[in-house]
């Protein structure tokens, strides 16, 4: 049974843009790497054959992928973000108990998660730590290294 792949609207959009891009450039490139290794002969011996093709194997799984996650889609739409509590799709202000430090995340789906962008997935230690708790509630990660963070939920957003 396929899982839901929770998606804000931003996400469901650069879902179809890269499902998109991979059916048509992509398809493309991996034909004519094809194409021009046929053109060097003898397919039985040619690993650029080989290579081409199993490269065009690698692409078909990945469009496959993308688009089972894009038919299990459920799309968050931010307006219908509760801000009490905090949930996929909330902007959340925390606050490092240790270093005092001010960081702030979005909860998205594990799909369009990148935490260079400073977006968790809801999946993630600190994302699951985080969901349904308060403004003003302190949360306790374990970290990989070192002792567990603490970290108080100061502000939640849409």
């Amino acid at each position: 049974m396929p899982r839901d792949t929770v998606l804000t609207p931003q996400g469901l959009e650069e879902l179809k843009a890269r499902i998109e891009h991979l059916r048509g450039d992509r398809r493309r490139e991996v034909a004519e790497r094809i194409k021009e290794a046929r053109e060097f002969g003898d397919i039985s011996e040619n690993s650029e054959y080989d290579d081409a093709k199993n490269e065009q194997a690698m692409l078909e799984k990945q469009i496959s992928d993308l688009e089972e996650k894009l038919r299990n889609a459920r799309v968050i739409n931010e307006s219908d973000v509760d801000t009490a509590v905090v949930s996929v799709g909330a902007t959340v202000h925390l606050k490092d108990q240790k270093t005092d430090k001010s960081t702030k995340f979005k909860i998205v789906g594990s799909a369009e998660a990148n935490p260079s962008e400073s977006r968790l997935s809801n999946e993630s230690p600190v994302g699951r730590a985080l969901l349904g708790q308060k403004r003003g509630d302190t949360v306790t990660v374990p970290v990989p290294r070192g002792p567990a963070r603490k970290l108080k939920i100061t502000k939640i957003e849409r």
